[in-house]
């Protein structure tokens, strides 16, 4: 059994950083555990698009200025993983990570989001063979090649841009007959020669040998089934929740956990903060407003001015 903290926050995204850093300048005592890496999916983004004005442009260099605020503030880091939590009889809570047991008096849940996948046959088969997540982390190793990008939104544009000053073709396929995109990057994308779309079209299968070579795609209205050579795909049509860690007590609606107006969910003194609740909206933005309103209710709740 470990010592007590005021904050307990899991995972260290940008939503769980933000906490951890505004409580510790509220003076609680932190602790922030994170099992893959610090920064979460937002070391990825090469480039924020709309950048913040004051913040870095690049979600790298954002989450590195965050992880060191939070070091020079005393925060203890914990790089492992958190198998579970509950709340014990006497209302606190039990932190079980791999290396024991943390009791605290509250807890943040900032575990994020995973991009959900197709379901499709191959798309498990080729995973780190062809199939990709990151468009900033792999565009410079697939110059002169061909890429299949599958998304309608934000997200799936700007990779398409990212993909296609590297590559000689990106194609980008999209079950819908319009974009759900901003309106600047679906202009960026029609404009841009090496990307052609693929509207009212689906992909039913991935293919290849040992590793990708191509994706069978199909035509909502005709039905006709062409197959797409292609030496990576990514798949950007929305996110889902990383909930396992929470126990039943806390309520999980449509893959998020449910929240009220200060971010704390079901079960007392957990909260939720970011991707991993229900409703959250997604920007850098949003989850600097989670932890404003996660931090001002523990510190209320604990008696912190």
């Amino acid at each position: 059994m470990r010592g007590t903290f005021d904050l307990f926050v899991i995972g260290a995204g940008i939503a769980g950083l933000t906490v951890a850093e505004e409580a510790a300048r509220r003076g609680l005592s932190v602790c922030i555990a994170e099992e893959v890496m610090f920064g979460g999916l937002m070391v990825n983004v090469n480039r924020l698009s709309p950048a913040i004005e004051g913040l870095p442009a690049s979600g790298s260099d954002l989450a590195a200025e965050a992880m060191t605020r939070v070091y020079d503030l005393g925060v203890t880091p914990l790089f492992e993983a958190v198998i579970g939590f509950d709340q014990q009889p006497d209302g606190l809570l039990a932190v079980a990570t791999c290396s024991g047991t943390h009791i605290t008096r509250s807890v943040v849940v900032a575990t994020g989001a995973q991009l959900r996948k197709l379901g499709i046959p191959g798309e498990a088969k080729y995973e780190g063979r062809g199939v990709a997540h990151c468009a900033d982390c792999d565009a410079p190793m697939l110059r002169g090649e061909t890429a299949i990008v599958v998304g309608g939104g934000d997200s799936a544009l700007q990779e398409c841009l990212v993909l296609a000053e590297f590559c000689s073709l990106v194609q980008l396929v999209h079950r819908g007959s319009s974009f759900s995109g901003r309106a600047d990057l679906v202009n960026a994308v029609q404009q841009q020669p090496r990307i052609t779309v693929y509207l009212r079209t689906i992909v039913d299968s991935l293919e290849g040998s040992e590793f990708l070579t191509g994706a069978r795609l199909r035509n909502l209205d005709s039905g006709q089934v062409s197959l797409q050579p292609c030496k990576a795909f990514f798949a950007y049509v929305g996110l889902t929740p990383n909930t396992l860690i929470v126990p039943p007590s806390v309520k999980v609606i449509e893959g998020g956990i449910h929240v009220n107006v200060s971010c704390e969910s079901s079960l007392n003194n957990v909260f939720a903060v970011g991707a991993v609740r229900s409703g959250y909206g997604g920007k850098i933005i949003d989850a600097k407003e989670d932890a404003r309103l996660t931090v001002t209710a523990v510190c209320a709740r604990l008696g912190y001015a």
